[in-house]
């Protein structure tokens, strides 16, 4: 729930990070909820502000200058409100992109490619790791410079599409930025061996991707 909304920003999963975190910790800073949230510390502020105004949270200063937060009862309707349709979100999310991906790891196998890359780690490419495990399909490497982190659900990240090695298919799997990443892998790999979940609506630019699930 603390990871990055599914496209762009989305004001119902900010607010629903700021209740959680409010609920959790009512001494929190707005310094430390803006590290938990992943958002700007203004973006925070504001947020919080929205809450107040809405009569979500209550806020009373404790010295030395500093504030402590309450969910009100009216906070814990919303939160609960929102809890539901993050799930159901979540859930819709997780079916149409297993759907999907399984077709594209099925499509690897009937054309006899067996080493696969992703770019773009999280929640995509989690759902992607688990379907070409079904399919043995070997994800040898995720493209993801922006993650500190050597391994990613035990696979190797690497910062450039270079360092991933021989590969037969590329995946898109980044939910900030598939329009990009798309139009970067048609410099360097056929448009018919790029595969992107039609979840998040790459246009053609060149050469038209391969929907996932085809």
């Amino acid at each position: 729930m603390r990871g990055e909304p599914l496209s762009g920003i989305d004001k119902d999963e900010i607010t629903l990070g700021v209740l959680d975190a409010v609920h959790g910790n009512s001494a929190l800073s707005q310094r430390s909820l803006s590290r938990e949230l992943g958002i700007a510390l203004g973006l925070t502020n504001a947020y919080l502000k929205r809450c107040v105004r809405k009569g979500l949270v209550k806020v009373s200063q404790t010295p030395p200058n500093r504030y402590a937060y309450f969910l009100t009862p009216k906070g814990f309707s919303e939160k609960s409100r929102l809890t539901a349709g993050y799930l159901k979100r979540s859930f819709e999310f997780y079916r149409d992109a297993r759907g999907e991906l399984e077709g594209v790891f099925r499509h690897c196998v009937a054309q006899g490619w067996g080493r696969a890359g992703l770019s773009g780690a999280g929640e995509l490419a989690e759902v992607a790791v688990l379907c070409a495990m079904l399919q043995r399909v070997d994800v040898v490497g995720i493209i993801d410079p922006r993650l500190d982190e050597a391994q990613f659900m035990g696979i190797a990240v690497v910062a450039a599409f270079d360092d991933l090695g021989a590969i037969d298919a590329l995946v898109i799997t980044d939910l900030r930025r598939p329009q990009a990443v798309y139009e970067s892998a048609l410099a360097v790999m056929p448009a018919a061996r790029i595969f992107a979940p039609k979840l998040l609506k790459v246009a053609p630019a060149g050469g038209r991707p391969k929907e996932a699930g085809r």
